[in-house]
């Protein structure tokens, strides 16, 4: 058995995959996903998993350089551009480096999606609780 906090053997394998700027995207439950990505579902019911959660798992195990998201955030669901934006801040003193955050269009966004190794869909029932972590290097 895999001794350590991320256990999902398809997200695993993804970030252990990434190269510098290659990019995932997690996902609250609404989010389309293209064609092309790899879809890994975790939603098992509304709200399980939650976005904050699963992004806190997946970023002790991946290096961020970048997360993007949609700009809609910022006035729609405030909570959350919070959340997130606590978390990269406690991230950027872990890993020891800056973590450019950018806002863009829900559309943009969308289209962002097609270039993600995989999208990971959560529970998450909340609006535009989407992100586009950007691989960073850990040297």
């Amino acid at each position: 058995m895999k001794k350590g906090i991320l256990l999902n053997a398809n997200i695993v394998s993804v970030i252990a995959k990434l190269g510098h700027t290659d990019h995932i995207t997690l996902a609250d439950a609404g989010l389309p996903i293209p064609q092309g990505p790899e879809r890994i579902d975790l939603a098992i019911t509304q709200g399980l998993p939650d976005f904050m959660s699963v992004l806190s798992v997946i970023t002790q195990e991946m290096q961020v350089e970048k997360a993007i998201l949609a700009g809609e955030i910022t006035t729609i669901n405030p909570q959350m551009e919070k959340a997130i934006l606590v978390h990269l801040q406690a991230l950027e003193l872990a890993q020891g480096n800056s973590i450019e955050i950018v806002y863009c269009s829900h559309e943009s966004f969308k289209q962002m999606t097609h270039g993600s190794k995989a999208v990971v869909r959560t529970g998450e029932c909340s609006p535009f609780a989407n992100v586009i972590l950007c691989s960073g290097v850990t040297f």
